[in-house]
């Protein structure tokens, strides 16, 4: 479809003949009769994971919107919006015809009235309606400019709940080592704020040209994160494939996917906010015996690239770029990042591995939090993650595995998680139905978790359902890209 023909559209809104599945549960869990397309899961004692929705295509971000309805990327369709009940357990299955526009980003103003969704290219708004489930309104641009849909196309949105009107967008790189990034006016591989209370119905943003850098240097930083308490802002990042150091390929298992801090929205000053995390030319260590030239080296550790020389070497990487605060096992690929509403928990989905001969990743797992905006865990940890959902034969990843994306809580506290691979919606809660919110240091650290204090930082100490409601938003701009993680 053309692109002038796109922009006509106010909105698009289907009546979906559909199939729903029913079946009766706890008040407070989403018991399914839906099997999973593969093998279960196998999930952590006193939890529990069950698939809610499936057929869908691709499903990548989601969002509940103010009526309880779950907004879903699905990644070469569009957005759909799937009906679940409230307080009587229940799951369900939808089908039909979506247009094909999106490729990842989305969210809901905290009022539930504007919907934001990003293509490669463009970040847009619509007036929604929940009470209907659809936008009321056609697209309108507020952050353009993005240049080339080469490499990583997907552009996280994150609206701040401490600062309201500020919403922040996540680009990654063009390719797997992208020299363009070591120039920060170009915006790949950044985080950027910008102000929405200061655009009218027609004026937009430039992405490499305005708003607040939070940083740069970031491969690939899908997953990105508001700390409640606090404010703090984490993501998550997908490090570099085909790593080799002084001759060597160390790939296997370095360097090291990262959490990063970037600092408040609120004018809180912090060395981190808006620096170089050191994509292209420096990463973390994961497994340090692996590494040549390893001398006080640990986990975390920022280490160069390639040959070192007298611009490029460690003790450059060390003291001129932000080492991550938490490091995971290489080639883990997460792509998204909740927190529970205390901010005692940080769930992380792990999209899994391609660039590794034994498959890692493939769960969903969450990272203690002190409450006050901090990882319990010690930067040089090396089990700083509590895996609660993964695949029980990893040797069938990536063609037979639940691949982990988006995370969203419900009003019941229950946290649901898409599944691109296997088209699926996952609900997550506690064995006896309860919320999922409650996961917290108390719930089975590891010892290697906090037998050291963290080292000093910036950063702050189901019902029976008889159908679904599918709606579809237009997204314009650009044509739909495979995205690559």
């Amino acid at each position: 479809m053309a692109t002038s023909r796109l922009l006509a559209l106010a909105y698009i809104a289907l009546g979906v003949a559909v199939r729903a599945q029913s079946s009766t549960a706890s008040a407070s869990a989403c018991a399914s009769s839906i099997a999973p397309k593969n093998a279960a899961p196998s999930v952590a004692s006193g939890w529990r994971a069950e698939v809610v929705a499936n057929g869908l295509d691709g499903p990548r971000a989601i969002v509940f919107d103010s009526e309880g309805g779950l907004l879903v990327v699905e990644g070469k369709k569009g957005i759909s919006r799937i009906s679940f009940g409230k307080g009587e357990g229940g799951c369900a299955r939808g089908e039909g015809d979506r247009e094909v526009v999106l490729n990842h980003g989305l969210e809901l103003s905290e009022d539930g009235k504007t919907l934001y969704a990003s293509s490669s290219s463009a970040v847009y708004a619509w007036d929604y309606d929940a009470s209907q489930g659809r936008n009321t309104s056609g697209p309108r641009e507020i952050i353009g400019g993005f240049g080339s849909t080469a490499g990583h196309p997907s552009r996280t949105l994150l609206l701040s709940r401490t600062v309201p009107g500020l919403i922040l967008v996540s680009r990654g790189s063009l390719e797997n080592i992208d020299e363009t990034t070591q120039n920060r006016s170009t915006g790949v591989s950044t985080i950027k704020a910008f102000n929405l209370t200061n655009l009218t119905d027609s004026s937009s943003y430039s992405f490499p040209d305005d708003g607040l850098i939070l940083g740069w240097g970031l491969r690939n930083s899908v997953g990105v994160a508001e700390e409640p308490v606090t404010g703090a802002i984490y993501s998550v990042e997908n490090s570099v494939d085909n790593f080799n150091r002084s001759g060597e390929s160390i790939h296997q298992n370095n360097p090291g996917e990262e959490l990063n801090f970037h600092g408040y929205l609120n004018g809180t000053q912090t060395d981190e906010q808006g620096g170089n995390y050191g994509y292209p030319t420096c990463f973390a260590a994961w497994n340090v015996d692996e590494i040549p030239d390893n001398e006080g080296v640990q986990v975390g550790t920022q280490v160069a690239i390639g040959e070192q020389n007298s611009s490029l070497n460690d003790t450059f990487c060390r003291d001129d770029r932000i080492p991550p605060r938490l490091t995971f096992q290489a080639h883990q690929a997460p792509l998204d990042i909740k927190f529970n509403p205390n901010g005692t928990a940080a769930w992380v989905t792990f999209h899994g591995s391609w660039n590794r001969d034994e498959p890692i990743g493939y769960k969903l797992s969450y990272i203690a939090f002190d409450g006050a905006g901090a990882p319990v865990a010690n930067a040089t940890s090396n089990s700083s993650t509590i895996d609660i959902f993964s695949n029980s034969d990893l040797s069938k990843c990536p063609d037979e595995c639940v691949r982990p994306v988006g995370l969203a809580w419900d009003s019941e506290g229950r946290l649901f998680m898409s599944s691109d691979a296997t088209g699926e919606i996952w609900v997550v809660t506690r064995e006896d139905g309860s919320s999922a919110e409650d996961a917290s240091p108390s719930s089975g650290l590891p010892p290697s978790v906090t037998e050291s204090a963290p080292p000093e930082t910036s950063s702050p100490g189901a019902a029976t359902v008889g159908r679904v409601d599918v709606g579809l938003f237009a997204v314009v701009g650009a044509a739909v890209l495979a995205v690559v993680v």
